[in-house]
């Protein structure tokens, strides 16, 4: 069902408000630094996602999903980084929505229907993997290599930096299928099943992100078979930079989420705290501090909303070159907002934000990847410029 078909009134995104905040408030909050601790997120947190329908929006009924809107999507998002306040168990527990994506638009029927309702249902683990250690945003550059041998591809080569890679049962892995093509159109998606022989992968340890775990992957004559082609060879560029668009826009909400529980936090302080007789929030220099938050936070929400709208529209219009632009643009509002916010945040907490144990502590060192995972701010900088003609 086409996006634009599906009816998603204000009632319905506070239903999903209201849904999101008692997941984050019972799943997430009393197991969250011994997840931290752990680095990474038990397998039953998937499981009970999937149980409250959580991982399955936006995909269709067909395989186990819901189709729904960005604006639904974005409030789960959103809501989850706020009153979670966890940047790594966001992005281990939604891996399969940028590990999916391709199959989903790409894949054959058969591809789908093995892979896709396994994940959703909370059984399996989808990640993406594209990242090189010669490279990261030059997608083109890939050296990671697949070649045809009879009924199967032979895959060799490493990615690094792969969000829920120990724990991944499908990586959706961008490859060169043709050795002799350098440029873009020698780049090809697959799907790699994590049991193969050949496949070793190794723990990345990280400032942010502690509950999720990151890999260095290597696979050495990793034989797939053929049929776990995403599509036709040749076409994985095209495929990963549509790609890209969906991963930031749900970047931009996050990052929002974050921003807020950073204000949530500091305002409750500020009204708690006292210095020389009177609570901070009295301090004029505190009340600004205060509202300069405030003011980015509104200003994203805006933004994100205006965006998440055409991307919900039935113009296919709304969603080109400009609107490509619009997403770099936002992503980079977004994260800036929250670096605002969390540094912000932190002074105003003071010591106690410098401590661990606190949602502004723990975001704070999360700010950098946001800022970078995705496309960099350069990069987006770039691409936007691009878009427009510039």
């Amino acid at each position: 069902m086409p996006m634009n078909d599906i009816a998603v009134s204000r009632a319905d995104l506070q239903l999903m408000a209201d849904l999101a905040e008692r997941f984050a408030k019972n799943e997430i909050v009393p197991h969250l630094e011994a997840w931290e601790e752990a680095g990474e997120l038990p397998r039953a947190l998937h499981g009970r996602a999937a149980e409250l329908g959580l991982l399955g929006l936006g995909y269709p009924e067909a395989l186990g999903g819901t189709p729904t809107t960005w604006a639904m999507r974005n409030v789960l998002t959103a809501t989850l980084a706020r009153r979670g306040g966890s940047g790594g168990v966001m992005a281990s527990l939604f891996s399969h929505n940028i590990g999916l994506p391709p199959i989903l638009r790409h894949g054959s029927p058969e591809l789908q229907a093995e892979v896709i309702p396994g994940v959703l249902r909370g059984e399996k683990i989808s990640a993406l993997a594209i990242t090189e250690p010669g490279g990261g945003t030059d997608v083109s550059a890939l050296r990671a290599t697949a070649v045809r041998d009879g009924d199967d591809y032979v895959v060799d080569g490493e990615k690094i930096f792969i969000t829920s890679g120990l724990r991944a049962d499908w990586l959706t892995v961008a490859v060169r299928t043709d050795p002799k093509n350098k440029g873009p159109m020698g780049i090809s998606m697959l799907v790699v099943p994590g049991h193969l022989p050949g496949l070793s992968r190794s723990r990345l340890h990280k400032m942010g992100w502690h509950s999720s775990d990151t890999a260095h992957l290597r696979f050495d004559g990793v034989r797939v078979p053929a049929r776990y082609l995403v599509g036709e060879e040749g076409l994985g560029f095209k495929i990963i930079l549509t790609n890209f668009n969906g991963e930031r826009l749900a970047m931009s909400a996050m990052a929002l989420g974050f921003a807020e529980r950073c204000y949530d936090d500091a305002l409750d302080w500020a009204r708690q705290r006292k210095t020389f007789g009177a609570a901070i929030v009295d301090h004029q220099v505190i009340r600004h501090k205060l509202m300069d938050m405030k003011m980015r936070i509104e200003s994203t929400r805006a933004w994100l909303d205006a965006v998440t709208a055409r991307a919900d529209s039935g113009d296919k219009s709304d969603k080109g070159a400009e609107w490509v632009a619009q997403v770099c643009l936002l992503k980079n509002h977004a994260t800036q907002t929250l670096q605002f916010c969390a540094d912000a945040a932190v002074q105003i907490l003071g010591a106690m934000g410098f401590m661990r144990g606190t949602a502004p502590e723990r975001i704070y060192r999360e700010v950098k990847v946001m800022t970078i995972g995705g496309g960099t701010e350069e990069i987006m900088k770039e691409l936007a410029s691009r878009q427009l003609g510039l």
